[in-house]
């Protein structure tokens, strides 16, 4: 089992930048691949982006997808979400997720993940 605490959201400007981090409990965080999702009000929580167990093979949406960068640091059990030239509708509640058993197919599904953070707010502002 793993505990996700999600951190550095916050209020930035469009054009801008920021990073998210996730940090994990537990002695098996490099058994899990990781992802991070993000839902907006009155709609569906939704996928950003996945890192897989060794960190070499990275997954994005498209909507993200040459602005934002997943990365993670096995010996500090943490997952890092790095977001530039943020855009208004990026706005929206980001959690990060962890999940036991990924395939190519399942690391980018919603509903494979077994474990999330709280979630952090990211408010972009035009």
């Amino acid at each position: 089992q793993v505990q996700l605490v999600e951190s550095g959201g916050g209020l930035v400007q469009a054009g801008g930048s920021l990073r998210l981090s996730c940090a994990a409990s537990g002695r098996t965080f490099s058994t899990y691949a990781l992802g991070w999702f993000r839902q907006a009000p009155g709609k569906e929580r939704e996928f950003v982006a996945a890192i897989n167990r060794s960190g070499r093979s990275t997954y994005y949406a498209d909507s993200v997808k040459g602005r934002f960068t997943i990365s993670r640091d096995n010996a500090e059990n943490t997952v890092y979400l790095q977001m530039n030239s943020l855009k208004p509708e990026d706005t929206a509640v980001y959690y990060c997720a962890a999940q036991s058993n990924p395939t190519i197919v399942t690391m980018t599904q919603r509903m494979k993940y077994e474990y999330w953070g709280q979630g952090t707010q990211l408010t972009v502002s035009s």
